[in-house]
C-alpha cells in the first residue's frame, strides 16, 4: 500500500500574505494573531509569506483572521501569488532596481566629473532634481507607502527606515537646491544627496530581488514534486479510451497506464501487468512487480508493460498530495531557535530609530564642519544599514531548503521543531520488528509433538492466529496447508499470544511464557526454541486443551542496509538501541547480525510498556528517538523526544511521529539526523551573521572610526552591505541543498546475497532484495522471481546464479 502520512490539524488555516518585509512585520502580525479571540497558535514565516493560523472554529472563522492581520497592517490576497505572478513581480524589481541604481550611478558620475564639475553647482542640482524626484517618487514608492501605512497602524519596519533615510537624504537636498543662497549663507556646502538616495532606492531594491529569486530557490521543492504528477490521463469511459486532464478523473474511474508514462494517482492494478519504479517514494531503485490487486501510486514511473488501473484517490488525498501538505506545513513552521531573533526584532526599528537620532545628535554637537551634512550622512548610513531581514530570514529559508531536500530523499520533518528536536538527539530506540527487520517474517520450521502431524498443527495454529494482526500470525497463516477454518471465541493477549475455540477444543498459540500462564508446560520443546532463538528466529508455541502440540520457528530477515544504517547511526557519536517483544535470545541474536550489543537491547517488552522503556532513557538524561512502525509503537513514538515513523507502516504509528520516512529504507534515519544537524548548523550561521552584522556595522555607520582613522561610511555603500546581508542569509541556506544526506549503497550484504547482472538486458539482480519485495516464488522445487526490469529469471542452487530460461550463460 502507499505509505501512510499524517494529515493536517482540521481546525488550521494557512494563508499568503502582502506587504511584509522584515522581521519587525512578522512579529506584529503574530502578536495581532496570537491576541484575536479564538487563535490558540499563529505562525507567520516571512520566506513563503504565509501566514499559519491554529485555532478554535466554534469561536473565530477566516474572515476573523483576516481581519486581525489587515487590522496589523497588512493585505491577505484573494488566492497567492502564482509562480507567473511571482516571476512577473520579481523582473519588475530587477527593473526598478536597474534603472533606479543606474540614475543614481550617472549622477555620481556628474558628480566626481574629472577636473571638477563643468557647471555651477546650484544649476546641477536643478538638473539633478528631475531624476531624483523619479527615482524617489516612482521607483521608491513601495518604501514610501509601506511606510506610511505602518504609521497609520503604529507599526515600524525596514521600509520605515529605508523611507526615512531616502526622505531625509532627498528633502536635505531639495532645500540645498530650492533655497541655494540662504543654504550657502548659513555655511553650508552646495553639494546635495540626490545621488545616494537614488544609490540607496535602487541597492536595496536589486537585494530584495536577489532575496526573491533566492526565496523561489529555497521553495523549489513543492513545485518539483508537483511536476511530478502528469497533466493528463488516459481514461477509459463507455469502451472508449482517450486523454483527459487530470482534474477531470475521479474516484473509481479505469486508467490506461501505457509504457514509460507516469502514474497518473493512486489506484490499484485490474488488468495487465508491469514493473513500476517507486524511487521517488522509497529510495529503492529496483522496479517493483505489479499485477492485478496490486497498489500502484501517482507519479510513480511505469516501465515497459501496460496495465489498466482503477483510481482509489485523487487530489490532495494522494500519497503526492500528503507529501506536498506535509512539505508546505514544514516550510511555514518555525523552530524554536528563531525566538531569540523574534524578542530582538521586536525592538530593533525603533531602537535603530534612537540610535539614528543620537547619531545625527553627536556629530551635529561634537563632529567637525560642516556638521549639519555630515550629521544627516551618518544618521542616514545607520538607518540604512541596519537590516532586520537577515534575522527574520535566518530560520525560515533554512527549513524551506531542509524540508525540500528532506522531501526529494522520502524524509518528512512535520515541522521546524522536529528538524531542531533531531540535531539534538543523542539517543536512537529501533523497534525490531518492520524496522530492523523485513516485518515479512516466514515459518522456517515445524515440530509437532509425539502423536501430531505438521500439516495439522500448521492448521490449528493459523485457525487460531487468523484473527491477529501481528506478523508472526501472518507468516503461519501464509504457511498452512489448508484453508484456514475460523475460530470461535477468540482472544488476543498483546505481547502474549492468542486462543480460541475450534470443533469444541481450546487453542492456544504464543510464547512460551503464555503458554504457562495457560496451565501448559512447553519445556518438552525448549531445546528446539533455544536453538531457534539463538539463531534469531521467533518462536510460537501451540496447545489444544491444556497439552503442548507443538512449536512453530519463524524468521524474520534484517533488511537490506540495516547494518550499515546502525554503523552511521554509531558513527554518528549516537547510542542506538534495539526495542521489542521478542525472547532475548532472540533479540540479542538479531543484535548480534546488526551491530547491537546485549547491552542496548530491550526485550520481551510488551506494547504497552514501551512507552515506559523510553521513559526510563529520558529519565537518565537522553534525549531519545524512537523509531518504529506499528500500532503498538505509537505511545513510544509520542512520547520520545523525536518519533521517527517507517512511511509503510500504521496510520496511527505515523500520525504520533514528528517524522515520516516514506520508504522502509533504515539508512533514511541516520539520513534525516545529518540533515537536521546540517540545518541547525546553517540557522546557527544565519543568525550569527544577522546579530553579528548590526552589531559590528551599525556602529561602524554611526561614525565610530572617524575620531581614530577618519572612516565615515558612505550611506550608498550601507544600502549595498544591507542589500547583500539578506543575500547572504539566503545563500548561505541554499548551501543545503548539496548537503549529502542520502544513504550510501555500499550493503552490509550477508555472503548468501550476492549483486549480479541480468545477461540480456543488463540490470542488476539481487536475489535477497528480490525475495523481500515478493518477487520470487517456488514451483516444482526451482525458484523464479524477475529482475528490475520484468524479464523473468530462473534461479538455481547458488543464490548468486541465475538462468534465464530462454538463456544460459557461461559462468
Amino acid at each position: 500500500m502507499p505509505p501512510a502520512l499524517p494529515s493536517l490539524p482540521p481546525s488550521e488555516l494557512s494563508v499568503p500574505i502582502t506587504g511584509m518585509t522584515c522581521a519587525s512585520c512578522v512579529n506584529r502580525i503574530e502578536r495581532f494573531l496570537n491576541k484575536a479571540d479564538g487563535v490558540a497558535e499563529a505562525t507567520v514565516n516571512l520566506a513563503t509569506e504565509r501566514a499559519t493560523v491554529r485555532y478554535d472554529a466554534a469561536r473565530i472563522d477566516r474572515s476573523g483572521i483576516i481581519a486581525a492581520i489587515e487590522a496589523a497592517g497588512y493585505d491577505v490576497p484573494v488566492e497567492a501569488a502564482g509562480e507567473d505572478a511571482k516571476r512577473d513581480k520579481a523582473l519588475g524589481l530587477l527593473w526598478s532596481a536597474l534603472a533606479a541604481t543606474g540614475i543614481g550611478l550617472a549622477m555620481m558620475a556628474v558628480m566626481f566629473w574629472p577636473g571638477g564639475v563643468p557647471w555651477p553647482m546650484e544649476r546641477l542640482n536643478v538638473w539633478l532634481l528631475v531624476p531624483a524626484t523619479i527615482v524617489q517618487f516612482v521607483f521608491g514608492r513601495t518604501f514610501l507607502l509601506t511606510a506610511a501605512r505602518g504609521l497609520r497602524h503604529g507599526s515600524l519596519t525596514m521600509d520605515t527606515l529605508v523611507a526615512v533615510g531616502t526622505l531625509a537624504a532627498y528633502g536635505y537636498s531639495l532645500v540645498i537646491t530650492l533655497l541655494p543662497e540662504a543654504m550657502m549663507g548659513a555655511g553650508l556646502p552646495p553639494e546635495t544627496y540626490f545621488d545616494s538616495a537614488a544609490v540607496i532606492i535602487g541597492l536595496v531594491l536589486f537585494g530584495r530581488w536577489l532575496e526573491a529569486r533566492a526565496r523561489g530557490q529555497a521553495s523549489g521543492a513543492i513545485a518539483a514534486l508537483r511536476r511530478l504528477q502528469p497533466a493528463m490521463a488516459r481514461l477509459l469511459r463507455d469502451g472508449v479510451e482517450r486523454d483527459v486532464p487530470l482534474a477531470e478523473v475521479r474516484v473509481g474511474d479505469l486508467l490506461r497506464v501505457r509504457p514509460g508514462d507516469r502514474v497518473p494517482l493512486d489506484g490499484s492494478v485490474v488488468d495487465g501487468a508491469s514493473s513500476v519504479d517507486e524511487s521517488m517514494l522509497t529510495g529503492e531503485s529496483l522496479p517493483v512487480a505489479k499485477r492485478d490487486g496490486d497498489p500502484v501510486t501517482g507519479a510513480t514511473m511505469n516501465g515497459r508493460g501496460s496495465f489498466m488501473m482503477r483510481v482509489d484517490r485523487t487530489g490532495d488525498d494522494t500519497t503526492l498530495g500528503q507529501i506536498m501538505a506535509m512539505v508546505a506545513a514544514a516550510q511555514g513552521s518555525r523552530a524554536p531557535i528563531q525566538r531569540l531573533a523574534d524578542r530582538v526584532t521586536g525592538w530593533f526599528v525603533p531602537a535603530v530609530m534612537v540610535v539614528a537620532l543620537l547619531t545625527f545628535g553627536a556629530w551635529l554637537l561634537l563632529g567637525p564642519e560642516p556638521r549639519l551634512p555630515l550629521a544627516l550622512g551618518a544618521a542616514i548610513a545607520v538607518l540604512i544599514i541596519a537590516c532586520p531581514c537577515a534575522m527574520g530570514l535566518a530560520t525560515p529559508t533554512a527549513i524551506m531548503v531542509a524540508s525540500g531536500r528532506g522531501a526529494e530523499n522520502g524524509i518528512l520533518p512535520r515541522d521546524g521543531a522536529a528538524l531542531e528536536t533531531a540535531a539534538r538527539v543523542d539517543t536512537v530506540v529501533l523497534d525490531k520488528t518492520g524496522t530492523i527487520t523485513e516485518g515479512r517474517p516466514s515459518v522456517t520450521s515445524v515440530h509437532p509433538a509425539a502423536g501430531i502431524a505438521a500439516d495439522d498443527l500448521l492448521r490449528l495454529a493459523a485457525a487460531v492466529e487468523a484473527g491477529s494482526e501481528h506478523p508472526l500470525a501472518e507468516a503461519i497463516v501464509r504457511h498452512a496447508p489448508t484453508p484456514v477454518s475460523p475460530v470461535a471465541e477468540f482472544e488476543a493477549i498483546g505481547g502474549r499470544g492468542v486462543r480460541g475455540t475450534l470443533a469444541g477444543a481450546v487453542i492456544i498459540a504464543g510464547s512460551e511464557r503464555y503458554l504457562r500462564e495457560q496451565g501448559i508446560d512447553p519445556s518438552p520443546l525448549g531445546a528446539a526454541a533455544a536453538a531457534a532463538a539463538a539463531e534469531g528466529r521467533g518462536t510460537v508455541f501451540v496447545g489444544r486443551d491444556a497439552q503442548l502440540i507443538g512449536l512453530l520457528t519463524i524468521a524474520d530477515a534484517p533488511k537490506r542496509g540495516a547494518a550499515e544504517a546502525i554503523a552511521q547511526l554509531r558513527d554518528a557519536r549516537l547510542e542506538v538501541w534495539m526495542l521489542t517483544g521478542d525472547r532475548r535470545d532472540t533479540a540479542i541474536a538479531i543484535g548480534a547480525r546488526v551491530g547491537i550489543g546485549p547491552d542496548r537491547i530491550l526485550a520481551e517488552v510488551m506494547p504497552d510498556a514501551k512507552a515506559d522503556a523510553i521513559g526510563r532513557l529520558q529519565a537518565d538524561g537522553a534525549t531519545v528517538a524512537m523509531v518504529g512502525d506499528g500500532i503498538n509503537d505509537a505511545p513510544a513514538l509520542a512520547l520520545a523526544d523525536l518519533g521517527i515513523a517507517i512511511g509503510t507502516g500504521a496510520d496511527v504509528a505515523v500520525e504520533a511521529s514528528d517524522v515520516t520516512l516514506v520508504g522502509d529504507d533504515l539508512r533514511s534515519v541516520p539520513a534525516a539526523i545529518r540533515l537536521a544537524r546540517a540545518t541547525l548548523r546553517t540557522i546557527r550561521q544565519n543568525l550569527g551573521w544577522a546579530f553579528g552584522y548590526n552589531i559590528l556595522l551599525i556602529p561602524v555607520a554611526a561614525g565610530v572610526l572617524y575620531p581614530v582613522f577618519g572612516i565615515r561610511l558612505n550611506p550608498a555603500l550601507a544600502a549595498g552591505a544591507m542589500a547583500l546581508s539578506s543575500v547572504s542569509v539566503v545563500a548561505n541556506s541554499l548551501r543545503l541543498r548539496t548537503t549529502r544526506i542520502t544513504p550510501t549503497t555500499n550493503d552490509e550484504r550477508s555472503p548468501m546475497a550476492t549483486q549480479v547482472k541480468d545477461p540480456v538486458c543488463g540490470m542488476d539482480v539481487d536475489l535477497e532484495a528480490a525475495r523481500a519485495k515478493g518477487l520470487v516464488a517456488e514451483h516444482d522445487g526451482t525458484e523464479y522471481g524477475f529482475c528490475g526490469k520484468g524479464c523473468l529469471l530462473e534461479f538455481r542452487d547458488d543464490p548468486g546464479r541465475f538462468f534465464r530460461p530462454d538463456y544460459v550463460p557461461s559462468m
